[in-house]
């Protein structure tokens, strides 16, 4: 599940940086970034890892 988040995140920062877009002074390439780090972290790391999309 982090998995799909950091890469959404990537996407995003992607985006971001090509079309050369800031939400302000929050939400920018390198803080989707380093969000997007985190969860590939976490994700290797083993957290949420008996999650399920299927019940």
């Amino acid at each position: 599940m982090f998995a799909l988040a950091a890469a959404l995140l990537f996407v995003l920062a992607l985006i971001f940086e090509i079309a050369g877009v800031a939400v302000g002074n929050v939400v920018t390439v390198t803080t989707l970034g380093t969000a997007g780090l985190l969860c590939v972290a976490l994700h290797l790391m083993g957290v949420g890892a008996g999650w399920s999309l299927k019940k």
